[in-house]
């Protein structure tokens, strides 16, 4: 049964969680910084030598950025929420607060290392399957999505072809020398293949 109360609780903790997740991935900079120049290094210093973890930090800001439009549009359609929906997007919240960790391992390790990439990945798929789970619970579950707006069924299948881009990239990564992050630019892909397999000119009109 669905727990017919306002969600807005459940929403704002995973923003505030996704919020702290966002600052956590640029505490490893400031810490750099303070340290580099307690050794009387310039700036520019600074930067020359730490490129990787600061293109790090803004390539996970931007991919923890995503994932949160992603679920704030999910929840959007939510009006209330079981005992699964809550469960999944704590699990969703797990795989955001985690990510830092792996963020620091792609700072700290080659960039053709096969297995830091595969952690990095896999972290994204993680979360990128918890929000499918959802938005099919979302769907299919009576009582959970606003009547005067239901999540469509092509919102189901976008997150649905995101995660599968991503397992694909995950498998590419972890098996293809010299892949490893590259394997990400598939998800540029993901609005072709939308269009190719369902050919809808206005996602909208299936509702």
């Amino acid at each position: 049964m669905a727990t017919f109360r306002e969600s807005d609780r459940l929403v704002n903790f995973t923003d505030a969680v996704v919020a702290i997740a966002l600052t956590l991935l640029v505490l490893p900079l400031v810490d750099a910084v303070g340290e580099h120049a307690e050794e009387a290094g310039s700036a520019r210093e600074f930067l020359a030598r730490n490129g990787r973890q600061i293109s790090g930090f803004l390539l996970s800001f931007v991919v923890i950025a995503r994932l949160w439009v992603v679920h704030h549009h999910l929840f959007q359609h939510v009006r209330a929420y079981d005992r699964r929906l809550m469960w999944w997007n704590l699990v969703w919240v797990l795989t955001i607060v985690w990510l830092p960790f792996p963020t620091e391992m792609t700072a700290a390790y080659p960039t053709d290392d096969r297995f830091t990439a595969g952690v990095y990945i896999g972290t994204i798929l993680a979360a990128s399957a918890c929000q499918t789970l959802m938005a099919s619970i979302i769907r299919a579950t009576p009582g959970i999505a606003r009547p005067d707006h239901p999540l469509s069924r092509y919102d189901v299948l976008s997150s649905a072809t995101a995660t599968g881009l991503l397992a694909l990239a995950l498998l590419l990564s972890s098996t293809v020398p010299g892949v490893t992050y590259l394997a990400l630019l598939l998800l540029f892909l993901s609005p072709l293949v939308m269009r190719s397999v369902f050919r809808e000119s206005e996602p909208a009109e299936d509702a």
